[in-house]
């Protein structure tokens, strides 16, 4: 019974880090609200179950920023402009020894400006564009695959072409939010140990108003 105990644990670990997303919504300049869960569905009341793992997320070029916790989400009072949060401690590593696996997650609000600060980022190619590329390092992934949530949780797949870039059909005001994800393989690190495949999920939401 143990063993099948610790099998069916093996198996729900990575499913449920890879279905889970990072995200922050952003109305205006107020505050910054940081969610863990799956954007695509209704939020439970009181939040997503594994929310409570979202203990620890970084403002990407602010520094003392508080935190503080809410019904379902992380508030943060942050500067005016596009907010970016990272976070690779939200899921310890799964898997055998030598077949570990990890992810950490890039997220954004914002499409005012074109420049990156994270390794993985969705941004837009012009400033308030609908045009935006997934970039690594700073540079376009080609042919990236990309997923819309539009205000009514209707998804869109969208690939990106040679130069990276995806055209989003946007189809009327609300929140709209993009994810991608890359898996990178060797010997690599997170907050929580070394892992031999890493799962990069980021996301960014706009407003059209």
């Amino acid at each position: 019974m143990m063993r099948r105990l610790a099998l069916m644990i093996a198996l729900v670990a990575p499913a449920t880090a890879n279905a889970h997303e990072v995200w922050v919504e952003r109305d205006g300049n107020g505050p910054a609200r940081i969610y863990l869960g799956e954007p695509a569905e209704a939020m439970p009341a009181g939040g997503d179950p594994e929310f409570k793992n979202l203990t620890a997320p970084k403002i990407v070029g602010q520094a003392n920023v508080p935190l503080v916790r809410r019904a379902g989400y992380i508030e943060a009072a942050v500067a005016p402009g596009d907010v970016r949060v990272t976070d690779d401690s939200v899921f310890q590593p799964w898997g055998e020894a030598g077949a570990k696996e990890g992810v950490v997650y890039y997220a954004r609000a914002g499409r005012s400006e074109t420049g990156t600060r994270m390794t993985y980022e969705i941004a837009p190619l012009s400033a308030g564009a609908n045009r935006f590329a997934l970039l690594h390092n700073g540079k376009p992934v080609a042919s990236a695959k990309m997923t819309l949530i539009a205000p009514d949780r209707k998804s869109v797949e969208l690939t990106a072409g040679a130069d990276g870039a995806v055209d989003v059909p946007v189809a009327g005001k609300g929140r709209y939010l993009l994810n991608s994800a890359q898996v990178e393989t060797g010997r690599l690190r997170v907050a929580g140990g070394p892992v031999d495949k890493l799962h990069h999920i980021a996301t960014t939401t706009f407003v059209v108003p």
